[in-house]
């Protein structure tokens, strides 16, 4: 990005008020984006789905994301984020109303949910871009959390709200109300989010290279550095979320219940409420203690509780609730921090492109995360101790090479963090 003098006060009001707005919409398009997990249970055995098929439909979400967020994203290096944001909200709306209209089983769940996951890739990422073009590297940072809050929050309120949609209006008439928030973003975006730069005022490549030419972006290696851990961090993050609810339920059965106020929906709600916190916290502890120090705590902490929480959490529902959260609470701490890193460290020039390659191999993390809880619950005879043990401590397993990787390429610090210069400059690679 190229350097910015300090805004005036009207511009910063300005800004805080753009700031507000997209985030405000970012809740309302992506209330809805649990809603599957949130419901999984009751869905398994509506439609008698197994294991690895309830994982596919979790799955299908992020896999669509991640083959979408190449291109739409990077379009944001060329073309105003606000247009590509709106398609991607677009296609959330056409998925949640055709979720509720029409699926009724394996096939048509997956597709939808695919579609859906494609409106996730044209608003999570062209969203940050919206605001990441607008503020200074010190700045970067915390405009980073902050629209990572708004997700974090919408994210805790879908399984709440799903639950509570489900129960007063039956599942499906839940899924055409978030169809109807969702279009309220759209509207609110379109109307209210003035244009950006036009393409030929905006940055362009110093090497001159072409718009989807990532070569320039993979030779990043602090970009990259955080990228792959953002993968791994995802797969954890994504398991927990879309087996969460499922986990809480076989412990809450086979130990005889689960206190009313402590249903598996409200724990996960909780959590995911908790890490949105956990995850500003965590940013700053990054500029404060430096980032590649928070983020190798959190994994070492998040290898360890993913190793152990299978057999120790099966003991007891309030035990595996205690443990459910804490993990959840170390997985979220360095979402913010990672990301920041990998747009902080961005060629300015390619921050769309680079964003674009760090959400996609972090949503493969996604797709790759739910899949693989399913296939080893199947491949262990199900839900059980030993099961959930097993598929728990192949995410530690894939957590710990993922540390190591990070530990060796040790990525750059950014502007203003613990250990970073005062003035640096960003290279592509």
């Amino acid at each position: 990005m190229v350097p910015v003098s300090p805004a005036a006060p009207a511009d910063q009001r300005s800004l805080a008020r753009l700031v507000a707005l997209v985030c405000a919409a970012q809740v309302l398009v992506q209330i809805g984006a649990f809603f599957w997990p949130a419901l999984l249970p009751g869905m398994m055995q509506r439609w008698s789905l197994t294991n690895s098929e309830a994982g596919w439909i979790t799955a299908a979400f992020y896999g669509a994301y991640m083959l979408a967020v190449p291109v739409l994203v990077t379009l944001t290096d060329r073309v105003d984020p606000k247009r590509v944001y709106l398609f991607g909200v677009g296609c959330t709306v056409a998925g949640h109303l055709l979720f509720g209209l029409y699926a009724d089983g394996f096939w048509s769940a997956l597709a939808l949910r695919a579609l859906t996951g494609i409106g996730w890739a044209g608003t999570y990422m062209t969203g940050l871009k919206l605001l990441a073009d607008r503020v200074d590297r010190q700045l970067m940072s915390r405009a980073v959390t902050g629209h990572a809050a708004s997700i974090g929050v919408s994210g805790a309120a879908s399984f709440a709200c799903a639950d509570l949609l489900d129960g007063l209006f039956g599942w499906r008439a839940a899924f055409g109300i978030v169809a109807a928030t969702a279009a309220l973003a759209w509207l609110l975006v379109a109307w209210r989010v003035p244009p950006q730069k036009t393409p030929a005022a905006r940055p362009k490549p110093a090497d001159g290279g072409a718009l989807f030419d990532f070569r320039p972006v993979l030779a990043n290696r602090s970009a990259m550095a955080y990228a792959l851990a953002y993968c791994v961090h995802t797969l954890e993050m994504n398991a927990i979320r879309g087996w969460g609810v499922a986990f809480l339920g076989y412990v809450a059965l086979v130990t005889g219940g689960a206190p009313a106020a402590l249903a598996p929906t409200t724990v996960l709600t909780l959590l995911a409420l908790a890490g949105t916190m956990a995850s500003i916290a965590g940013n700053e502890a990054s500029i404060r203690l430096g980032r590649r120090r928070l983020v190798t705590l959190a994994m070492v902490a998040s290898t360890v509780l993913a190793a152990c929480i299978g057999w120790l959490g099966s003991a007891s529902y309030g035990l595996a609730v205690g443990l459910v959260f804490l993990w959840g609470m170390v997985a979220w701490l360095d979402s913010s921090s990672l990301t920041a890193g990998s747009a902080g460290t961005a060629d300015p020039a390619r921050r769309g492109a680079t964003l674009a390659v760090h959400s996609m191999l972090g949503y493969a993390g996604g797709f790759v995360g739910p899949l693989l809880v399913g296939f080893i619950l199947d491949l262990s005879g199900g839900m059980s101790a030993p099961g959930w043990s097993a598929a728990f401590a192949s995410i530690a397993v894939l957590m710990l090479a993922a540390l190591t990787a990070f530990r060796i390429i040790r990525p750059r610090e950014l502007e203003g963090d613990a250990g970073a210069p005062a003035v640096r400059q960003v290279p592509p690679g």
